[in-house]
């Protein structure tokens, strides 16, 4: 097996976050001026993110919120900004404590930024601080997606979307960074950008760990916007399987119709709002994590306002979304036609929150993964399922992800 290529010392300066006091002035003069919305009878939520929830949050962003505080914690590991291919990339980096690291790349989805990945880090990269086997540390590289926050504004890449930042990626990895071989993981948008380093990539890869098993395909035909689409209702259908597709639909459906088919139109309101953009956000955060009904269970008002921090004073909500419309615009090709598709080894963490229509228990998930059709995609060689956690598992559940992905490489070092 290929060795990783080492060097005696990282080959980058470190460049820590700054968010200038202007920024922070402007945003807190925005947030004064939040003119509320009309909300009657939408105490429960019914109708989206509640008036009363958003007002409370919006005083508190501006009032009572430290970003310093936060800029300190996330620049307690090393960051870097670099030029790949013209693009410009913001990463944060943990080198790993072991007798051999291998360098791990995580990428993040929507509406994640790169510090959902801040729980799992640390035991990635340092496994024998956590009680776990030196051996299996990583040198962990967790990037921003261009134009989900730092560097700032992305422009000159109108196009962006998950398979172009693969070549990103891949680039960073091997020609900037100087590794042969190296691992990937990630979650959302960040699992379809490992599946095709998987994919395209397989011989320079360990392998991938991803949180969905989302064909490459996925954002591909004229009606991708449509979650429901291989789901429809039907009359003879059982109640609790209906029931289910409608929920789901609750969850994803505007998200996926909107970002795909309108997703400029909106921005030009959440650009100039910091409260309508933490309502955009807040409302995925709080649907799809697993969080029986109070969201602070899962993030603190710190932890909401951190992430919607890093949109707002990037002004990169906008090109966030755009990835969903260039996934269909400009569609994904194979590399290569052998099968499966993503040839690299793969490891899969899924929950049961996300269970699809008909499946109930853990177990039930994996069975019906292997057995199903997105199975045949992957050369899965890990395939795990947890009752605790949602949509952003690196964050809900970080011992379940750290422990899948340990076991999807561990016998695949060098």
């Amino acid at each position: 097996m290929t060795t990783p290529h080492t060097t005696t010392a990282f080959p980058l300066e470190p460049t820590p976050i700054h968010v200038a006091d202007e920024v922070l002035d402007d945003l807190r003069t925005r947030l004064a001026l939040t003119r509320p919305p009309l909300d009657e009878g939408n105490e429960d939520g019914a109708y989206g993110v509640p008036d009363s929830w958003l007002r409370e949050l919006v005083a508190y962003w501006r009032g009572g919120y430290d970003w310093r505080k936060a800029e300190a914690e996330i620049n307690a590991y090393e960051h870097y900004r670099v030029s790949v291919a013209g693009v410009p990339v913001h990463f944060m980096r943990k080198p790993g404590r072991g007798p051999r690291p291998i360098p791990l790349i995580l990428t993040h989805g929507w509406p994640w930024t790169f510090w959902h990945w801040s729980k799992v880090i640390d035991p990635l990269a340092d496994p024998a601080a956590f009680g776990g086997d030196p051996a299996d540390a990583f040198d962990v590289i967790v990037p921003s997606l261009p134009g989900f926050g730092f560097p700032g504004p992305l422009t000159g890449f109108p196009d962006v979307n998950f398979w172009k930042v693969s070549d990103l990626w891949h680039t960073l990895m091997t020609e900037t960074l100087g590794y042969e071989k190296y691992a990937a993981g990630g979650c959302d948008i960040g699992g379809i950008v490992s599946s095709q380093l998987g994919h395209k990539y397989a011989d320079e890869l360990y392998g991938i760990h991803i949180g969905s098993g989302l064909p490459l395909d996925f954002f591909t035909g004229p009606r991708a916007w449509d979650f429901a689409r291989n789901r429809p209702l039907t009359d003879d259908q059982p109640a609790d399987i209906r029931a289910r597709i409608i929920d789901q639909d609750h969850r994803w459906a505007s998200h996926l119709a909107v970002h795909m088919l309108d997703g400029a139109t909106l921005a030009h309101g959440l650009s100039d709002s910091p409260a309508g953009l933490l309502a955009w956000l807040l409302e995925r955060w709080n649907a799809w994590s697993d969080n029986g009904g109070d969201i602070e269970s899962v993030f603190t008002k710190d932890d909401l306002l951190t992430h919607a921090t890093i949109y707002w004073v990037n002004n990169s909500i906008a090109t966030s979304m755009r990835y969903y419309a260039n996934a269909n615009r400009y569609p994904w090709t194979p590399a290569h036609d052998r099968t499966p598709v993503v040839q690299a080894p793969v490891g899969l963490t899924f929950v049961t929150y996300e269970n699809p229509p008909g499946i109930h228990t853990a177990d039930e998930r994996v069975q019906a993964f292997k057995n199903g059709p997105q199975a045949t995609w992957f050369n899965h060689v890990n395939v795990n399922a947890h009752d605790h956690g949602g949509h952003f598992i690196p964050w809900e559940n970080p011992d379940a992800w750290v422990n899948d992905l340990r076991r999807t490489f561990h016998d695949r070092r060098p």
